[in-house]
């Protein structure tokens, strides 16, 4: 109200986070005094829920999802958990028909955000467990564009997760083809960039670019009122390109695409995946012949990983070490190794 700035007041919040997580008050500390007493009304008796408790329990859901990249990821499991199961219980009702399609929406960004958070915790079990109760949820809605983003969602962690791409790559064809029937560019867009890069680990440079050209051409739709308008953006779209150009491309033009995708991260909640982008840069400049430049991007890095206990930034990182072997002798590599075991103990 005193008009700071939005990335003060993003600040601002990560610290109260921060400061009632420690205090161990949990997801309550989301909650609005009625509504923490509505949703206990609706619990035990869910034919009294109202919309202001789904309201409440959906903007835990995207508070909890903003503070990725700002707390450890089991942390905000533990954060998330509450309201999970507070959408569970509610599903099994009976709850007011009118209100049983936005409670499906709020389990499935639940369900799917608590599978991320699995996965980031090396639970796979639990991962897909979860991958599978969002898919059911959303496949129970008319937007196709939440269905899509929880394929979407499943095949970033499956590339992660299991052996080869066949996986991966049949999540994110279904993304496409669901998003393709949606409203939202934006996940489209996305869907077709995750396409695109999974083709270009499989070295199918033509396929490649033609994902990437159909994910250009859904990010300058500009599409009036997108229902997912934050599912996506230019410089996430960037840092995909990177990534075709690293693998099916030049590792010059691979490298400049990811130092402007991560000089674009800048929030608080981009960190994960700008140091994921900085590690591919690391790649490139391997690639280019620089691999003392590389290193100095991965000590970058790994203090980002560790923050969060983020997987794929480690995974990443591990790769990237493994790709400085020829050089293991130096003593900057000695000095990386040396910073990863601190940190991230590996």
């Amino acid at each position: 109200m005193l008009g700071e700035s939005e990335g003060r007041i993003a600040e601002l919040r990560s610290a109260v986070v921060r400061h009632v997580t420690d205090a161990g008050d949990g997801m309550l500390a989301f909650l609005a005094p009625g509504v923490q007493t509505g949703l206990a009304q609706a619990l035990a008796e869910p034919t009294r829920t109202e919309e202001r408790v789904l309201a409440g329990l959906s903007g835990v859901v995207s508070d909890v999802n903003a503070q990725v990249g700002t707390l450890p990821f089991v942390r905000l499991q533990l954060l998330l958990a509450p309201a999970l199961e507070a959408c569970r219980r509610l599903l099994a009702g009976p709850v007011p028909d009118p209100l049983i399609p936005e409670l499906r929406a709020v389990t499935v960004s639940a369900a799917t955000l608590a599978g991320r958070l699995a996965f980031e915790t090396r639970d796979d079990t639990a991962s897909r467990a979860l991958y599978a109760d969002a898919t059911s949820q959303a496949e129970a809605l008319a937007t196709p564009w939440r269905r899509a983003g929880v394929h979407m969602s499943h095949a970033l962690v499956t590339l992660y997760s299991e052996d080869g791409l066949g996986g991966a790559r049949r999540l994110a064809d279904k993304a496409v083809r669901t998003a393709r029937t949606g409203t939202s560019a934006r996940v489209r867009a996305r869907a077709h960039a995750l396409q695109a890069e999974i083709a270009a680990r499989e070295g199918l440079e033509r396929q490649a670019q033609a994902a990437l050209g159909l994910a250009w051409y859904d990010m300058e739709a500009h599409p009036q009122s997108d229902p997912s308008p934050s599912a996506f953006s230019l410089p996430h779209l960037r840092g995909f390109e990177g990534v075709c150009e690293l693998y099916v491309g030049d590792a010059r033009s691979a490298h400049d695409r990811f130092d402007r995708s991560a000089d674009s991260l800048s929030a608080p909640r981009e960190q994960v995946q700008r140091a994921i982008v900085r590690t591919d840069q690391a790649l490139a400049r391997i690639k280019l012949g620089e691999p003392r430049a590389a290193a100095d991007l991965l000590h970058e890095c790994v203090g980002a990983a560790a923050s969060t206990g983020g997987r794929v930034p480690a995974i990443r990182l591990r790769r990237a070490r493994r790709e400085l072997r020829p050089w293991r002798h130096e003593a900057w590599v000695a000095d990386l190794d040396d910073h990863l075991m601190d940190v991230l103990g590996s």
